[in-house]
């Protein structure tokens, strides 16, 4: 038994995502028998003195089965409408269930502009905190009935490691219809097995991850994999399990080796830093020439105009951009001090020389330091 595993009950504040093939099927619509088990695991966590806040997909599954609809919803309308449907059908069922453990239930719907915005990205965590306080399990999905973006683009998956960010969680606890992370994809190699613990998100990993089987949902193993990658930033802990064996929640907090565990990075995000860095939508890229690159990363400075090789995107003064390598490496992303066409106009120019340019100089870096982070683990 891993140090790890073992100490699995210290966390206190924990973030429980569901994924939709855990709970729910296009054909037979909610599985309230599955649903059952997993409120008596929550109540079994929350008597061992856990804070916890549930992440639930399965509101568009819902919904089609329910407006009888042969096979998935094409249209954004349709899934709109499936999902308006879905997630009071789905509340209602989590509203039943968690009363028969005397848990008071509270629906929260999110979407990426109540989490970008930094105003709105603290009243979220405020009401939050309250709930917690008040001793009331948030049940949190995307408001997909007004959120384009997020049903075209967005998962759970991402929403859950937001979720954890918001309420400083230490531990993230995924339900797959898988039983982990495996080598390869086990439904085709017979010799594929079940990744025990990752200490890093590298390459690799991430490859197992596009080879291994994906689920039903918007989400799948990649997307698993990303979530723990980002929430290791800010020293959070993952663990996926298979939600739809019975049991594997309890066998994991009694330190037993169930599905695949995160380990969070040493060194953890500041919480606005983690904000830039996994919360923010990216507008542009600046490629940065070698020396650039070496200042950002060894020496923690801030990124001037002087670094910057090539500008691509539309975005205003404020917005977020990625940073690459010439040769296409992410390696940071900030908040810049100028928009699109200044930073074109001052690419590869001295701080001194920004004014002659422009006409004026709102900042001599075209990303300050405190604005910037270094997606390498350090700051």
């Amino acid at each position: 038994m891993s140090y790890q595993r073992s100490s699995l009950h210290q966390h206190k504040r924990i973030v429980l995502k569901i994924g939709s093939n855990v709970i729910a099927s296009r054909d037979k619509g909610l599985n309230e028998a599955r649903l059952i088990k997993i409120a008596e695991d929550i109540s079994f966590l929350r008597e061992k003195g856990h804070e916890l806040l549930l992440v639930s997909s399965g509101s568009v599954l819902c919904g089609t089965e329910k407006l009888g609809l042969h096979g998935p919803p094409r249209t954004i309308p349709m899934k709109q409408a499936a999902a308006a449907v879905g997630q009071s059908r789905l509340m209602w069922a989590y509203e039943r269930l968690f009363e028969q453990y005397q848990i008071k239930v509270a629906q929260i719907l999110l979407t990426h502009d109540g989490i970008t915005d930094r105003r709105r990205f603290i009243n979220a965590r405020n009401t939050l905190m309250t709930l917690l306080e008040f001793q009331v399990l948030p049940i949190i999905n995307e408001n997909d009935t007004v959120a384009v973006d997020e049903i075209k683009l967005g998962d759970n998956d991402n929403l859950a490691a937001q979720v954890a960010h918001l309420v400083d969680a230490s531990l993230l606890i995924a339900f797959s219809d898988v039983d982990g992370l495996y080598t390869a994809d086990p439904q085709k190699n017979p010799e594929a097995t079940l990744i025990p613990q990752v200490d890093a998100v590298t390459k690799e990993i991430e490859a197992m991850a596009g080879g291994s089987r994906q689920t039903g949902g918007t989400g799948g193993m990649t997307s698993k994999v990303k979530m723990a990658r980002d929430v290791a930033a800010y020293g959070v802990t993952t663990l996926i399990i298979n939600g739809t064996t019975s049991g594997q929640l309890k066998e994991a907090f009694q330190g037993k080796p169930v599905g695949t565990l995160f380990l969070p990075q040493s060194v953890r995000l500041s919480s606005k830093k983690q904000w830039i860095a996994y919360s923010l939508k990216i507008k542009g890229t600046l490629v940065l020439d070698e020396g650039a690159v070496q200042a950002l990363i060894k020496k923690g400075r801030s990124l001037l105009p002087s670094g910057i090789q090539s500008v691509e995107g539309t975005f205003e003064m404020g917005d977020t951009v990625r940073c690459l390598t010439s040769t296409g490496k992410e390696i940071a992303r900030g908040l810049t001090n100028y928009n699109a066409s200044e930073m074109m106009r001052i690419k590869g120019l001295q701080s001194s020389q920004i004014e002659d340019q422009l006409g004026y100089k709102g900042a001599d870096e075209a990303i300050h330091r405190d604005n910037l982070v270094v997606l390498n683990g350090t700051t």
